[in-house]
């Protein structure tokens, strides 16, 4: 998967979260839970979605790689 496919999905699925922001609006290099406006709740339901769509383990201890949508890109990227 390309930093590309990842940022793809990562708009995708933060759409499903967030619906009322608008994606290119956000801070790649911001901390996302405060750009979407998500709780730790939805945070925990994005990684599970990315988890199951992508097929892949994203371990507790790796959520900090999620912080910012650039670091999310990079990390699915290289998972991917």
């Amino acid at each position: 998967m390309t930093r590309d496919e990842a940022m793809a999905v990562l708009a995708e699925e933060y759409g499903a979260i967030a619906p009322d922001v608008d994606f290119a609006e956000v801070d790649p290099k911001g901390d996302v839970r405060e750009a979407f406006e998500i709780d730790s709740m939805d945070f925990l339901n994005l990684v599970t979605a990315l988890s199951k769509r992508l097929g892949i383990a994203i371990p507790e201890a790796d959520y900090p790689e999620l912080t910012t949508l650039d670091d999310a890109a990079t990390y699915l990227a290289a998972k991917g």
